[in-house]
């Protein structure tokens, strides 16, 4: 019973660790969303194509961001024949009503100066890079996108970067056409993201296994260590 309620906790701390974690990197990747759609020097391809939305049928940008989520889950669903994990719904919802928040916010309004824009585009991207970091590292499941580009990259054998290029490509180019901002810092996210959440990511992920170790004092309230039997049950 001792070793039980040891791992109950356990994983309990784990949980909430990994949640606060997720739901941090998902707030501060979408303000970095924001302040790059704000800049008015280009957004990142999805943001493109849901701008494009936005602009063509009303509603919101984070709607339209949580719509089109929906859908490729949906479709990624039927495609796996696979329930879609809560991560993946958790990010969606989140990241489109957070999006729609930091916009709203009265210091959101473009620079009148173009150094004051790039200045801006640049702490987005940096932004960006961070959150990114930051959720994945709490390994809560991929988003609704990355789903859909995990499943395409397993049935057409092409190479993980090459799918994510072709996908955000296609949204890209159906976003312009229908009046999505692209931009210098359209091609600046699709240099330079990846290489921030490269460097950044294996510090996210450090910093989360070092606050998970302080949750080992939990296995000191008695004397018996946690067995691994004990410990899997819970999971």
């Amino acid at each position: 019973m001792e070793a039980r309620f040891i791992a109950r906790h356990r994983f309990l701390y784990e949980q909430l660790v990994y949640w606060t974690v997720f739901f941090v990197g998902i707030v501060i990747m979408n303000f970095g969303i924001a302040l790059m759609i704000t800049a008015s020097l280009g957004s990142a391809p999805w943001d493109v194509f849901h701008i494009g939305l936005f602009q063509n049928l009303g509603l919101t940008i984070g709607t339209w961001s949580i719509i089109v989520g929906l859908f490729i889950l949906g479709l990624t669903a039927i495609l796996k024949k696979e329930r879609p994990q809560i991560g993946a719904f958790a990010n969606m919802f989140i990241g489109g009503v957070m999006l729609d928040f930091f916009l709203s916010l009265p210091f959101m309004k473009t620079p009148s100066l173009l150094s004051e824009q790039i200045a801006m585009l640049i702490v987005a991207l940096a932004f960006n890079g961070i959150g990114i970091s930051i959720y994945i590292s709490a390994k809560r499941g991929a988003g609704p996108r990355d789903t859909l580009m995990l499943y395409l990259t397993e049935v057409t054998g092409l190479k993980l970067s090459t799918t994510r290029r072709l996908m955000e490509l296609f949204v890209l180019i159906i976003g312009w056409f229908l009046g999505g901002p692209v931009s210098i810092g359209t091609i600046l996210f699709g240099l330079f993201i990846g290489s921030v959440v490269g460097k950044i990511l294996p510090i996210c992920e450090n910093i989360v296994k070092h606050i998970l170790g302080r949750g080992a004092h939990i296995e000191n309230i008695h004397k018996r260590p946690i067995r691994a039997d004990h410990y899997d049950g819970f999971r």
